[in-house]
This record gives C-alpha cells, structure tokens and sequence, in this order.
C-alpha cells in the first residue's frame, strides 16, 4: 500500500472573457484571497491580454504565490462573462488550467460555474440591435 500524501487545498476562480483572463485563488471558503493576478498584469500590449500567453503568465504567478503560502492543491471553477453575454470562457482560459497542473499544484474537481440568464435581463443594444 501506498501512503496518500495530504495536500492543502484551495480554490483557483478563473474568468475568462474575450478581453481578457482573471486568476483568483483563495482558500476553501473564499474569504481569503491568497493570489490575484490578471492577464493585463503580465503584458505591456493591450491586445495581448486575452492571449492564451497572458493567461499562462498570470497562472504561473498566481500558482508561485499560493505554493509560497502552503497551497498544494485546487479546485478550478471557470467562468466565463455568462448572463445575456458570452457564455462560453475565452482563449486563456484553457492555458490557465494547463499551467496550473505544469506548475506543481494538482487538481481536485473542475467547474464550471457561469452564469446562465434565466430570461429576467434584456440584451443590450436596444431594439432594433447593434448597427454596423
């Protein structure tokens, strides 16, 4: 038999839009912020914020701080802008995932938690919707 290591466990909340890609984790309740880090802390060009090569730098950062504070293990909950907007996580959000487990933090579940519109807000761009 083999003895199971103990791993502390932490929560990594990722959002990820077309602009860009947000990094935050915490502990289990989610009351203590242990590392928050976006893709636009990482690139000097605007346009390269929501590249997968953001993402991945602002990952490695997040992950180095909460190894730094005890933090061996996660659970992802990934989110994307959700409600009446995009529904589906953006290009970094697969990167951030990928570099969390590359890094040396393992993985408990993964989640996703966005938020689905349940027909209350109305979409913006008025009535006759967005001209060109």
């Amino acid at each position: 038999m083999t003895v199971q290591e103990a791993h502390t466990f932490g929560v990594a909340h990722i959002l990820a839009t077309k602009n860009d890609t947000f990094i935050h984790i915490t502990d289990l309740t989610g009351t203590e912020t242990i590392a928050k880090v976006t893709g636009g802390m990482q690139v000097k060009a605007h346009r390269d914020e929501s590249s997968p090569y953001a993402a991945m730098l602002a990952t490695q950062a997040a992950v180095k701080k909460a190894l730094e504070r005890g933090i061996t293990a996660v659970h992802i909950r990934l989110r994307a802008r959700g409600g009446v907007s995009q529904r589906s996580p953006g290009p970094g959000a697969q990167a951030a995932m990928r570099a969390i487990m590359r890094n040396g933090m393992k993985i408990g579940r993964i989640m996703d938690v966005t938020t689905v519109a349940c027909d209350s807000t109305r979409k913006k761009g008025g009535r006759r919707g967005r001209r060109l």
